[in-house]
């Protein structure tokens, strides 16, 4: 599939918005379970040679480390991975930290043995390249784990809050929750020789109040702070941000202050032999 200039453009604009803002500060407030989920669920065996596709902050490599693994960090943002590799040092793990594309990965065929990503290929535009590079770089009877939001969780209906704020993706590009669908993860995965399974688990955000946890997330999660900086001196941030509380008001668990369980999917893939 030939990448558009509207594409390299969304990549931009993605490098961009996760480079604002301070995305180790959400993980460490509200996912690194996550990041702990996809580890065991990989089962790993020390020695392991594992890629962690689209890093992050290294919230699944930096545990996969721990558990004795050889990790490769890939993300497309150097300010994520510097976090990343202070919180690996302060963790006292050897991670390798590599900038590049999920769509094409730097790595020759058949790789590694595991191949996970936490909540960070689903933010590739083109899902069926990206699901292509996974498998071309894992191993026969090797493993891809990945942990995505569904649409119909709460970070999943945040962006769908936020969408019609925004500009439109361009053609060729995928919504992010689509990869917290098992349909669509399936057939994304068809005739590549990678059998898929399931298995739905829940992340908890929370805040003081529905407004405090929007206004966390505004000053420090890259797509709600870009969405702020660019809506505001069209003066529209105040609209979003009304839909975003209520969008919180109205997922909220706790009796007191604020909590809203997210849920995400995790897929367990098995390449054959």
């Amino acid at each position: 599939m030939t990448m558009t200039i509207e594409i390299e453009q969304l990549k931009a604009s993605h490098r961009a918005t996760w480079a604002s803002g301070d995305y180790a500060a959400v993980a460490d407030a509200f996912v690194l379970d996550v990041g702990a989920t996809a580890v065991a669920a990989a089962a790993l065996a020390p020695g392991t040679a594992v890629l962690d596709v689209a890093t992050g902050a290294g919230n699944a490599a930096i545990p996969a480390a721990m558990a004795g693994a050889h990790v490769t960090a890939l993300d497309l943002v150097p300010e994520l991975m510097a976090a990343g590799a202070e919180r690996a040092r302060q963790a006292g793990v050897e991670i390798e930290w590599i900038e590049g594309d999920a769509e094409a990965l730097p790595f020759p065929d058949e790789r590694f043995d595991t191949v996970l990503s936490v909540l960070g290929v689903q933010f590739a535009p083109r899902h069926e390249t990206t699901a292509r590079e996974l498998v071309r770089v894992t191993r026969p009877r090797g493993e891809i784990v990945l942990c995505s939001w569904t649409p119909e969780s709460f970070i999943g209906r945040m962006f769908k809050t936020m969408a019609p704020y925004l500009p439109p993706p361009p053609d060729g590009a995928s919504p992010p929750p689509l990869w917290g669908n098992e349909v669509h993860v399936r057939e994304l995965f068809a005739g590549t020789g990678v059998d898929v399974a399931f298995e739905t688990h829940s992340a908890s955000f929370h805040a003081d109040s529905p407004a405090d946890f929007v206004a966390f997330m505004a000053d420090h999660y890259g797509p709600v702070l870009k969405a702020r900086d660019r809506l505001g001196p069209e003066g529209r941030w105040s609209a979003l941000r009304s839909d975003l509380v209520a969008l919180c008001e109205r997922a909220n668990v706790a009796e007191h202050g604020f909590r809203a369980p997210s849920e995400y999917l995790l897929t367990l893939g098995r390449k054959r032999g």
